[in-house]
């Protein structure tokens, strides 16, 4: 009789929070949203773009 072992998972299980993105996450300061949605709410969140 085997026993089951877990298995084991590769790569991001979890995507952006916004559009279900998996790549480009921005996870810093508990963002976890992709890059492209950043761009577009990056002003709504008080970040300032400087030249």
């Amino acid at each position: 009789m085997k026993i089951k072992e877990k298995q084991k998972t590769y790569g991001r299980t979890k995507g952006c929070e916004r559009c279900g993105r998996k790549r480009g996450l921005i996870r810093r300061y508990g963002l976890h949203i992709c890059r492209q949605c950043f761009r577009e709410k990056a002003e709504e969140m008080e970040f300032k773009k400087y030249s």
